[in-house]
C-alpha cells in the first residue's frame, strides 16, 4: 500500500491491537477504586481498635496498637482523594507513512541589490 500506512491483517491472533484514544478510566471507574481502598484501610483499623481493648491490661500493647491505627485513618483519606498516576506505557499506535509534496529541487533567483 503506497498511499496510506500499514494494513492490519484481521486474522493475525498475535497482532497487537491499535490504540484509537487516550480515554483515561472513567470518573465513576475511578471513584469507585479509591473508595474501595479507602475501605480496605479503614477496615485494617478497626482490628487494630478491638485488639487494644483486648489488651487493654498490658498497657504498652494496647497503646502500640492504638498508635499504629491513627496514621491509617490519616493514609486512608489521602489515598482516597489522590488520583491514580498516568501509566507510562508504550502503546501500539496507528503511524501512516511520510510523503513529500515535492520531492525536486528549486531554483532560487536573488533579486539584485539596489
Amino acid at each position: 500500500m503506497g498511499s496510506g500506512g500499514e494494513a492490519v491483517n484481521e486474522h493475525d491472533k498475535h497482532a497487537e491491537p491499535v490504540l484509537i484514544t487516550e480515554a483515561a478510566p472513567s470518573y465513576e471507574d475511578e471513584h469507585a477504586a479509591r473508595k474501595r481502598k479507602y475501605l480496605i484501610m479503614m477496615a485494617m483499623r478497626l482490628p487494630c481498635l478491638v485488639l487494644a481493648g483486648v489488651f487493654y491490661q498490658t498497657w504498652w500493647l494496647a497503646l502500640g496498637l492504638v498508635v499504629l491505627s491513627l496514621p491509617l485513618s490519616w493514609v486512608a483519606v489521602l489515598i482516597a482523594n489522590d488520583r491514580p498516576p498516568r501509566k507510562a506505557e508504550r502503546v501500539h499506535r496507528y503511524r501512516r507513512s511520510a510523503r513529500a509534496i515535492e520531492s525536486n529541487k528549486h531554483r532560487v533567483i536573488d533579486a539584485p541589490e539596489s
